[in-house]
């Protein structure tokens, strides 16, 4: 038989302070109303986030496009770092540049922060973090998720998952078919490794060296390493929709991420079709010439691993691509021509 305990076992002494969760709702409530468009319906609190439809019917056939996806272990480095207000950054870039992709507009998103006990303030620098994100991409963060895992997770233990929906018009919808030999390919910059590699950036340049990190280097232009790594994944949302609303032809598309360019852009071309890819045409950040020297990684695996710099790829007829990088350019992008379409069967090749 179970012993009857000398006095009643609340959830707060089983791990859970339902209290504190109380006031994390109302710490990150202003930064969740701060990110909403004109579709949302109702407020943070309820059962289920409402985003209105009415806009569709002026589409010949709408397509909602979804993504999800986390952080990773670059949270461990925040967490090491003591500093939580850009991994929800991450967090929304890795998913709304994903629907991006197709060309749908980023709508609404939800996030799911799992923690080993809830802090209120803690939990308001993530959400700041994910409503800038949202703030950024245009869309609402409606709904959500804070869960606390004592027992499971170490207290000051955190990470992340988000959802986000988009719609795209499907006679506008982008998917690689018309790629052809002789197209071109140009590449967004990168703000650095993303949110990808981190286990093994980790390991190479963390690890035994964590004092390091907050020291400024010159070969870092004065930043730290932490400052380096913990930049937050770039969202090219604005940019590639007005891209996009000029009235350019863009063939198709590819966010560089875990796989690198090998592993990304092969993803958008059709089977007879190559990308060939020239190193030499863009200046990668120094944190991958630091990564390499310290991993001695040969260069087909550092293009399989990471960004090198290059987060986000374009491929549109030669003719176009000109135009498309002046717009580009004047909505904050840095883009280079890196590459072009050859015959072949659907693979990345570098020349």
């Amino acid at each position: 038989m179970t012993d009857t305990p000398d006095k009643p076992i609340s959830y707060r002494d089983a791990g859970v302070d339902i209290d504190e969760g109380a006031r994390a709702v109302e710490g990150i409530r202003e930064a969740v109303r701060s990110t909403y468009r004109p579709e949302v319906i109702g407020d943070i609190g309820g059962f289920g986030g409402m985003f209105s439809a009415a806009a569709f019917k002026e589409m010949a056939e709408p397509i909602m496009v979804s993504g999800t996806d986390g952080v990773g272990t670059k949270l461990k480095l925040a967490q090491l770092l003591g500093k939580h207000d850009t991994v929800g950054i991450d967090l929304v870039a890795m998913c709304v540049n994903d629907i991006l992709v197709t060309g749908a507009e980023p709508l609404f998103f939800l996030d799911y922060i799992a923690v080993g006990k809830l802090d209120a303030a803690l939990t308001a620098q993530i959400v700041s973090g994910i409503a800038e994100g949202c703030r950024q991409s245009g869309c609402s963060l409606i709904g959500g998720e804070m869960a606390e895992h004592p027992g499971v997770m170490e207290p000051d233990d955190y990470d992340l998952s988000g959802f986000c929906v988009g719609v795209v018009d499907r006679p506008k919808a982008i998917d690689g078919s018309g790629i052809v030999p002789g197209d071109v390919i140009l590449g967004l910059g990168s703000s650095g490794a993303h949110s990808n590699g981190f286990s093994l950036i980790r390991r190479a340049l963390v690890d035994g060296r964590e004092a390091e990190l907050s020291l400024p280097r010159v070969d870092l232009g004065g930043r730290t390493l932490g400052e380096a790594l913990l930049e937050p994944t770039r969202l090219y949302v604005r940019s590639v929709l007005g891209l996009l609303r000029s009235g350019a032809t863009v063939k198709g598309m590819a966010h560089i991420t875990g796989g690198g360019i090998t592993e990304n852009l092969n993803r958008t071309l059709p089977s007879n079709c190559d990308a060939r890819v020239f190193r030499s045409a863009w200046k990668r950040p120094q944190v991958f010439d630091l990564i390499q020297q310290a991993t001695s990684l040969p260069e087909d695996e550092l293009y399989r691993t990471f960004n090198m710099g290059i987060g986000f790829a374009i491929v549109l007829d030669p003719a176009e691509a000109p135009a498309a990088a002046v717009t580009l350019r004047a909505a904050g992008e840095s883009v280079t021509e890196i590459g072009e379409i050859i015959s072949g069967s659907g693979e990345v090749v570098y020349g």
